[in-house]
């Protein structure tokens, strides 16, 4: 019986050849942005889930608040992973991260040397890899790290440095001592691992002093902790809530020495309204749900753009079903007879209803066919724009060919089930006067309300890409205030140690070079942040107590060459003694709340207890990206000393005439310098840019799933389009024998299409308005809507729809009216 109708189906599909053709292209293109869809997702889903216990490992955040500045962190004290495993006994271990920086790596064989600066090594304790099980391809994971001069690295770094012969046992020199490590482990490369942690290198913890340093400190946030639960309490949603309602006791008890040590008693900070708790997250809730939740080492992505990318795969194979759902109604007319005829002869409805269904299946099974290779086909350009290394065979792992066999049997459903009834409740004995109830009212009215609907998705969809854009592109145009134009940023310039200074006066004495400055951090990269105690001076008796800022370690050349502007007072200056001296931002003058910020002082508590002179208000500019405000913000001179800093940049203002010939200048003059180190360097614009790669890639994908959705939507209306033309063939004719223009044809046949889709626009602009709104609200500084844009889509939406509609409208426009009027 089924092979039958399925001969009939087949049958079919060759009469009516454009039917078909427009019915499987829209279902096609819409189960390929389906299944790309599904890949991302559960490449994003699965995040973290391969952990041997992941239900069972947390990360330990911190949740701060110092006067007026609070943040949420991913980090944790040094002590804090040891102190919990020893006062609760439902967390069973612990191991922590520490990310020192880059550094550099070098293997020597004979003659030969390899170095190379390695920006993702991670320092970790001894258990790492038996808490977090990485997958190895050689060495223990309990006893890889053990050993102080060990080194465990992945696949690729092992290739790039020792090419094709074995890596285990050999030696490797780390950083600018030099330090022999034996490697002892080789993990699989990171690439393809959905961890929201990657790394290269693993060395252990105990090599770096600063860790070692700072075990006693509960204010130096620079570790990432993190525990493992035992069963019981990791299922019980009760104890683990228990479990975190005793750690700011704990922090009373254990961090107060810590405190009292800076000279900030913990119970004076706490009645001063400030705070400083532990919170547990999910080891598999980090990628997608850490919201403010700031960290450098981990992978964040936003569960709400899987929710956004949800409904969109939802309505563009929901788009690809309504126009299967308006051509089949529409071609009633043709369909009318034959229906007829096997009602006369003895056909049930049943029977009918099989039928029909049987054609949309099998149209759905060519879909799915074309769509599975076009996924094929399209995977590389949709990893390059989605920053993906989706793999094509995954589509036959975790489910995801199970999801496609359902995803195709519920479009079949949802494509053929409306025709299906609607067609096989037309009445033989309309059919022997001519009335197939095409021209019913009810049949045309739930056709054009599709067809809203499908405009009403696309024009949102066009709205929306257009509001993303015009985002980014604000972000890449506001006033920041500085320059970011021509500014190349030389990175590892700690790495000349005692000669710095004398490098980038030669590098600034080159004619290229406009000014030349080293700083310990850069816009985006290495703000030290810590907390200080503003002191009152007169009436400023009503200043906050305490303040974090964020700072830089600065010479007297960086102000002028990053272009940053003065609201009082002076910046730093070679004929002063600058060493106790800070110039503070717009924003901490005004949170501190002095009433005459220059010469007022604040306190450092975690150096020397110094305090420092204010003798300049900078103007307020960006230090990260525009998802952020603008904090606190504090430049301290290098002669200050005011704190260590492991990482150091040369900042250069160059000239835009020759930019290879001078960096090739500054890479000829940083070998004479320090030839054991490779130059690095970037430019400040690109640094910026890279900040916000998400967000492009968001507004990529959103292009190209507006395109998509207007193309589905529009190859639907060129059908309907088609039929309306071929059911008014007479007219048509009669017409243009009474001598009607071309014009007026067309406009005989698009007229209530037009008024359709410019409902749609009507629709789709207060919801798109609401949404955009919503997503918008993640950053700090964003554009006001403008109306146009509403206008502008609908515009262009309507435009695309009306080429549709004149070039089938055009064909029956210009067909012989002779051969219409034959025409049965």
């Amino acid at each position: 019986m089924f092979k039958n109708y399925f001969k009939i189906a087949f049958r079919n599909a060759i009469r009516y050849r454009s039917n078909s053709l427009i019915n499987i292209s829209g279902l096609a293109i819409g189960l390929t942005c389906v299944i790309l869809i599904a890949l991302f997702m559960t490449d994003e889903l699965s995040y973290d889930r391969f952990f041997n216990d992941a239900d069972q490992i947390y990360r330990v955040n911190i949740k701060g608040k110092m006067g007026d500045g609070e943040f949420y962190a991913g980090y944790t004290p040094p002590p804090a992973g040891e102190t919990l495993v020893e006062n609760f006994p439902e967390i069973e271990s612990f191991t922590r991260i520490y990310r020192p920086g880059v550094d550099v790596l070098e293997y020597s064989s004979g003659n030969e040397k390899q170095i190379f600066n390695e920006n993702r090594v991670y320092a970790v304790d001894s258990n790492f890899l038996e808490v977090l099980s990485y997958p190895l391809i050689k060495g223990d994971p309990k006893s890889c790290l053990a050993e102080i001069n060990s080194v465990v690295i992945t696949k690729s770094v092992a290739q790039k440095y020792f090419g094709d012969t074995d890596p285990m046992n050999k030696i490797l020199f780390y950083g600018k001592d030099r330090k022999p490590l034996k490697v002892t482990g080789v993990l699989k490369d990171m690439a393809n691992l959905p961890a929201s942690v990657k790394f290269d290198i693993l060395i252990p913890v105990k090599n770096f002093e600063s860790v070692t340093y700072f075990n006693w400190s509960w204010v130096w946030l620079q570790m990432a902790t993190y525990v493992k639960l035992n069963d019981k309490a990791a299922a019980d949603p009760n104890i683990l809530n228990h479990l975190e309602s005793q750690f700011p006791e704990m922090i009373k008890v254990h961090a107060a020495n810590a405190f009292d040590r800076i000279g900030q008693p913990y119970e004076d900070f706490l009645e001063n309204g400030n705070k400083w708790n532990l919170h547990l997250q999910p080891l598999t809730d980090i990628h997608l749900h850490s919201g403010e939740i700031t960290s450098v080492i981990t992978e964040q992505n936003s569960i709400k753009n899987l929710y956004i990318f949800g409904v969109i795969a939802f309505f563009i194979i929901v788009l690809a079903c309504v126009n299967f759902v308006n051509l089949a109604t529409a071609q009633a007319s043709k369909r009318g007879k034959e229906i007829g005829v096997r009602k006369v002869l003895g056909s049930y409805r049943i029977q009918l209803v099989k039928q029909f269904l049987s054609e949309a299946v099998f149209y759905t099974i060519i879909s799915t066919l074309l769509a599975v290779l076009l996924a094929w086909a399209l995977l590389p350009l949709f990893n390059q724009v989605s920053g993906k290394t989706l793999p094509f065979q995954s589509i036959f792992e975790d489910g995801i060919w199970l999801f496609v066999v359902c995803l195709s049997i519920l479009t079949a459903l949802l494509a053929g089930i409306y025709p299906a009834l609607y067609l096989t409740s037309i009445k033989p004995v309309n059919v022997l006067k001519g009335l197939t109830g095409v021209a019913n009212n009810k049949s045309g009215f739930i056709r054009n309300g599709l067809v809203v609907f499908q405009f009403t998705i696309a024009i949102t969809m066009v709205i929306a890409t257009s509001i993303v854009y015009l985002q980014l592109n604000y972000t890449q145009n506001r006033d920041l205030g500085y320059d970011k134009e021509n500014l190349v940023i030389l990175r590892n310039t700690e790495k000349l140690e005692g000669s710095e200074e004398s490098f980038r006066s030669e590098i600034a004495g080159l004619s290229e070079v406009k000014s030349a400055s080293i700083s310990s951090g850069m816009i985006t990269k290495d703000a030290f942040g810590d907390f200080y105690f503003p002191e009152a001076i007169n009436s400023d008796d009503n200043i906050a107590k305490d303040i974090i800022l964020q700072s830089y370690l600065v010479d007297e050349h960086f102000m002028s060459t990053l272009d940053l502007k003065l609201i009082e007072g002076r910046g730093f200056d070679s004929k002063f003694n600058d060493s106790l001296s800070v110039i503070v931002n717009e924003a901490a003058a005004k949170e501190i709340g002095w009433n005459n910020p220059i010469g007022s002082m604040i306190q450092y508590p975690g150096g020397k207890m110094e305090s420092y002179k204010v003798i300049g208000i900078l103007k307020d500019f960006n230090l990260e990206s525009l998802h952020s405000h603008i904090t606190p913000f504090a430049l301290f001179s290098n002669a200050s000393e005011s704190y260590n800093s492991d990482a150091s940049y040369i900042t250069l203002k160059i000239k835009s005439n020759n930019t290879g010939r001078v960096l090739e200048a500054i890479e000829n003059k940083w070998a004479s310098y320090q030839p054991d180190v490779p130059f690095e360097y970037s430019f400040l614009d690109d640094d910026l840019n890279s900040a916000y790669l998400s967000d492009q890639r968001q507004a990529n994908l959103f292009g190209i799933f507006s395109v998509l959705t207007i193309f589905i939507a529009c190859i639907g209306l060129m059908g309907l389009i088609a039929f309306t033309a071929q059911q008014k063939t007479k007219e048509i004719g009669i017409r243009k024998v009474l001598g009607a223009s071309i014009g007026e044809i067309i406009r005989l046949l698009a007229v209530g299409f037009i008024r359709v889709i410019v409902i749609a626009m009507l629709i789709a602009s207060p919801i798109a308005w609401y949404f955009m709104n919503k997503w918008l609200q993640d950053f700090a500084y964003k554009i006001e809507i403008p109306w146009w844009v509403f206008l502008c889509s609908g515009v262009m939406a309507l435009v695309i729809a009306m080429l549709t509609m004149v070039f089938q409208a055009i064909k029956a426009a210009t067909a012989n009216p002779v051969k219409s009027l034959r025409t049965e």
